[in-house]
């Protein structure tokens, strides 16, 4: 079936139509200055090239032309999930006039030597990581979801997808407890969409309103889309057998009503996942390190080979396992870098630091001739 808006029903004819789409109080007084000039509120459900699809009061889907809210910055173009300003019937094109300040947003860079965002979702509440069981699994790579989903201000949860492809569940239990290691202060839940396993908990977690669901081509998110809507809403292609990959299903990010309550905005496959000024999402992820590092005797220790080095104890002791500690200098090196790109004040602090690592490596390596001679 078509992942087409159109496909899909929408309430009507109430007042209250929005409050399934997570319209409240908040969002009625934050729009009030737009009531007032004629303008109707209205979800975003689908974004294209110009337009836009919504979801507006008393009319079910509209298209709305976007020419007012596509400014050169691409983190400030309205994306699936704002609330958008739309003028009243009548008008042809109708247009959206402006949107809403955003309470979340899930942002990432789009390569990692451009320093440009892209928006990928707004107003989002949950923030569901499709991991598929088929391949093996990448830690690292579920880490630099969960940083970004911690940045964009949601509740991040990983659903291991394709559970049913697992040979027992002592299998299984040990893949959970790999992940839940990776994603401290996270809900791990195994899946299978195919079976409809854990598909009636993942409902109950995303009821509660705005889920985006995240992942790489394959990971079975457009089969567990489905499952959660209860309906084939969103097109479902074969995995490769050579490498476990699927093609792109998801072509735009589209926000699906889910019968138990609550809306879901399904996203293309990521191949690419860069952070985007995530400093603190990525501290969210690593949360015992942070810890850790607070016991360290100096303030700026890069726990390299500093003495005094609690997070170092640690490694050494086994408490923190090596694996995590480099996933950790990566994804701080990487996100620094990104933020050094944009912000100048970041860079000369760069340019800083090296000068003195620079200098005391100097100064270690004439201590050391002095006392060779």
């Amino acid at each position: 079936m078509s992942s087409s808006s159109s496909d899909f029903s929408f309430p009507s004819s109430s007042a209250h139509a929005l409050a399934a789409y997570g319209w409240d109080e908040d969002w009625e007084a934050a729009f009030a200055p737009y009531a007032e000039r004629g303008l109707l509120p209205g979800r975003v459900i689908r974004v294209d090239r110009g337009s836009c699809d919504l979801v507006v009061t008393e009319e079910g889907v509209i298209r709305a032309d976007t020419t007012y809210v596509t400014p050169h910055d691409p983190l400030r173009v309205i994306c699936t999930g704002d609330w958008a300003a739309v003028d009243a019937p009548g008008g042809d094109p109708r247009y959206v006039r402006d949107y809403l300040p955003r309470r979340t947003s899930f942002v990432r860079s789009t390569s990692s030597k451009r320093s440009e965002g892209q928006i990928l979702a707004a107003n989002v509440d949950h923030a569901v990581i499709a991991v598929s069981l088929a391949a093996e699994l990448d830690l690292g790579r579920v880490e630099r979801f969960l940083a970004l989903g911690w940045e964009s201000g949601a509740q991040p949860v990983v659903v291991l997808t394709k559970a049913d492809l697992v040979p027992d569940a002592a299998s299984l239990g040990h893949l959970v407890q790999d992940v839940e290691t990776a994603a401290p202060g996270v809900p791990v839940l195994p899946v299978s969409a195919a079976r409809g396993d854990g598909v009636d908990v993942l409902a109950a977690v995303v009821s509660g309103g705005t889920s985006v669901l995240l992942g790489q081509s394959g990971a079975g998110k457009s089969t567990l889309a489905n499952a959660l809507a209860g309906a084939d809403v969103m097109d479902v292609q074969a995995v490769r057998d050579v490498d476990g990959k699927g093609r792109h299903t998801t072509t735009t990010r589209n926000l699906i009503p889910l019968p138990g309550g609550g809306v879901l905005i399904d996203t293309p496959g990521l191949r690419g996942v860069g952070l985007w000024d995530a400093g603190s999402g990525v501290g969210q992820v690593f949360a015992e390190i942070e810890e850790l590092a607070g016991g360290c005797r100096f303030q700026d220790c890069a726990h390299v080979a500093e003495p005094g080095c609690a997070v170092l104890a640690a490694l050494e002791d086994g408490t923190l396992h090596e694996r995590r500690l480099d996933s950790y200098r990566k994804l701080l090196r990487e996100n620094q870098r990104i933020v050094a790109k944009t912000d100048a004040r970041v860079r000369a602090e760069m340019r800083r630091e090296w000068r003195r690592r620079g200098a005391e490596g100097k100064a270690a390596m004439e201590a050391k001739r002095g006392r060779l001679r």
